[in-house]
């Protein structure tokens, strides 16, 4: 039996954390400490936090430095990270993999010298996609707001040449919506790499988890779909029983 990593992904905001729909409308849902360590207590793979409010201060390392002391699981961070050196500091105080995003983009050495240092298997790159007004699939940076005009895939395959270790792919336009994974999306970017790609963006389900997989992905992330409770978005943190894992995610 195959086991499948399933990673929540936390959005933070001026120290909250929040969720969004399509990468707007943010909703305060409570302290990311304590979903850290509820999360902790339902034994979760590893787990994401990305600080959207951190692209213009840097990262809040004495912030990071909680969340990574809390955190009984691998621990991601993205969010403002712009050189090197932040890169070093984020490992020291205990960040396993280090998520780049606008700044990979504007400076994509930044990807291969990160590698260098700390190793591909800690860099990695998310891609946020969305598609433009005739339908083209693009590659947008700063929390969604920019249009690069770029291809997703041949964004990729210049993240992947630059040395990254891992892709978080995300949609833009199925976040938060509960309406599963952009599965064409998936399908185009997992076959134009050969580094693990972790699907973010849309998961309704559990039932969506092996969907993502069979479609090429290494990996599955959600946040809606682990603090709240449909129909009314009402907050409560989850997360899938091994059981239930085994049953519905695992691959033969």
């Amino acid at each position: 039996m195959k086991r499948i990593r399933v990673i929540p992904s936390l959005l933070i905001q001026n120290g909250g954390l929040v969720k969004s729909i399509k990468f707007k409308d943010h909703k305060y849902v409570g302290d990311p400490i304590n979903a850290v360590k509820i999360f902790n207590e339902k034994g979760v793979d590893e787990i994401v936090m990305l600080d959207r409010t951190a692209s213009a201060s840097g990262p809040n390392f004495e912030a990071i430095e909680d969340f990574a002391s809390e955190a009984f699981m691998p621990l991601g961070y993205g969010g403002g990270v712009s050189s090197v050196e932040q890169i070093k500091k984020l490992i020291s105080i205990g960040v396993e993999k280090v998520i780049l995003n606008t700044n990979a983009y504007k400076n994509p050495k930044l990807i291969s010298e990160g590698a260098s240092y700390v190793g591909s298997q800690s860099i990695v790159v998310s891609v946020d996609v969305k598609k433009d007004w005739l339908g083209r699939y693009k590659v947008f940076i700063e929390n969604g707001a920019k249009n690069t005009g770029f291809d997703p895939i041949d964004y990729v395959s210049k993240i992947e040449e630059a040395g990254a270790g891992e892709i978080l792919l995300n949609s833009i336009d199925r976040d938060g919506t509960f309406a599963g994974y952009d599965l064409n999306l998936v399908d185009m970017i997992c076959s134009s790499v050969s580094i693990p790609v972790v699907v973010a963006g849309g998961a309704g389900s559990v039932a969506d988890f092996k969907e993502a997989v069979r479609h090429g992905a290494s990996a599955v992330a959600a946040g809606s779909l682990f603090v709240f409770q449909r129909p009314h978005r009402a907050v409560l943190i989850s997360y899938p029983s091994e059981t239930e894992l085994k049953e519905k995610v695992y691959l033969e």
